[in-house]
């Protein structure tokens, strides 16, 4: 849906996407504190926690890095809440617009309700005031204002281009029938329904305001997506449904067994000779002791619960636990983001 926000929230989007963009320009300066105090992938504890107490107690007086801590609370706590002032702001003006989307060839059922698993029920992700129901309109919040004005401008690359970019590293363009676990807002849904207009394309999520968002997605770009509310480890739909199930950056948000219940209810859902594309964040096996404390650092103060054990779960041997064969896991085009594991059903394709 096209809009244009009002001065007042423009201003106000704007303002935390560059402090955002700014905290990036103190890394450097971190950087050479760091080494200044002697801490390097030499010197950094193997213990994780240690390492986190190692560099906190050894940077008490780099100033860079007091500045990055108060800056990433505020942002963490305050982003979501600046965009949900900004739609508050133009109620009236969006409702009405937002609701007509809703009408459309994409529908969306209620099978888990108000049963949810502790692990949605609980945490915040990413400290999103409420979770990710609560606001009315969260869906739309988060995935037009934060995703599009926040998190796109401070994000290396383009971040709609690689949901994307791993699609075409599928094998097959001739997939009659799609799955897709944590559709959330719609995203993700969106470009594999381009890359595959001919499939018949089913999305879930545990999130109702997240996929009443994706079925506006769906029915403003006239496409026909069916769309459950249920949890991705048991969706109930029948066995062997799908020729291709996938998802992108979703198992850092649940727990590792979860993430590996995600991958058997995958293969049962596929048929002989079906495909797996599941993507996340980076692997802390890929990093060295730098690296993993800062993909660590983020996680803390973005309100992540579940990264450190999604991201040290090795997803190839997860993966080939559940049956699947010729496993791949490795970064997208040799990078270290997004990571992608790939695997087959065993057997021919129907």
């Amino acid at each position: 849906m096209e809009f244009q926000l009002l001065q007042h929230g423009r201003a106000a989007m704007d303002f935390i996407a560059d402090l955002g963009g700014s905290t990036a320009r103190l890394r450097p300066q971190i950087q050479a504190d760091m080494s200044a105090r002697g801490l390097s992938n030499d010197t950094l504890s193997d213990d994780l926690d240690q390492r986190l107490r190692q560099v906190d107690t050894a940077m008490t007086d780099s100033q860079p890095f007091v500045a990055l801590a108060y800056l990433s609370e505020w942002l963490s706590t305050q982003h979501g809440r600046v965009a949900h002032a900004a739609f508050e702001a133009q109620r009236s003006e969006f409702e009405p617009r937002i609701r007509a989307l809703q009408q459309g060839g994409s529908t969306l059922e209620v099978i888990a309700g108000d049963n949810l698993p502790d692990y949605f029920r609980g945490p915040w992700i990413h400290r999103t005031t409420g979770g990710w129901d609560g606001h009315d309109f969260q869906g739309f919040v988060h995935g037009e204002l934060v995703h599009r004005e926040y998190v796109a401008k401070n994000y290396p690359g383009d971040i709609f281009a690689q949901r994307h970019e791993v699609l075409t590293t599928l094998p097959r363009r001739d997939y009659a029938d799609i799955m897709e676990f944590g559709s959330s807002s719609g995203h993700y849904t969106l470009q594999i329904a381009r890359e595959f207009p001919r499939a018949q394309l089913t999305g879930c999520d545990l999130s109702l305001r997240m996929l009443e968002q994706a079925q506006r997605l769906g029915n403003e770009h006239q496409f026909s997506w069916r769309l459950l509310q249920v949890a991705a480890e048991d969706t109930r739909l029948p066995a062997a449904s799908f020729d291709l199930v996938t998802s992108y950056i979703v198992l850092h948000e649940i727990p590792a067994e979860i993430a590996r219940a995600q991958l058997r209810e995958a293969f049962r859902l596929l048929r002989p000779g079906g495909d797996l594309l599941f993507t996340d964040v980076t692997r802390y096996s890929a990093l060295d002791k730098l690296g993993v404390f800062w993909a660590e650092y983020q996680a803390i103060n973005g309100g992540e619960p579940w990264w450190r054990e999604a991201a040290s779960l090795d997803l190839g041997a997860a993966a080939r636990a559940a049956g699947f064969v010729d496993v791949r896991s490795t970064g997208l085009g040799g990078k270290l983001y997004p990571w992608m594991v790939y695997g087959r059903k065993p057997g021919n394709a129907g």
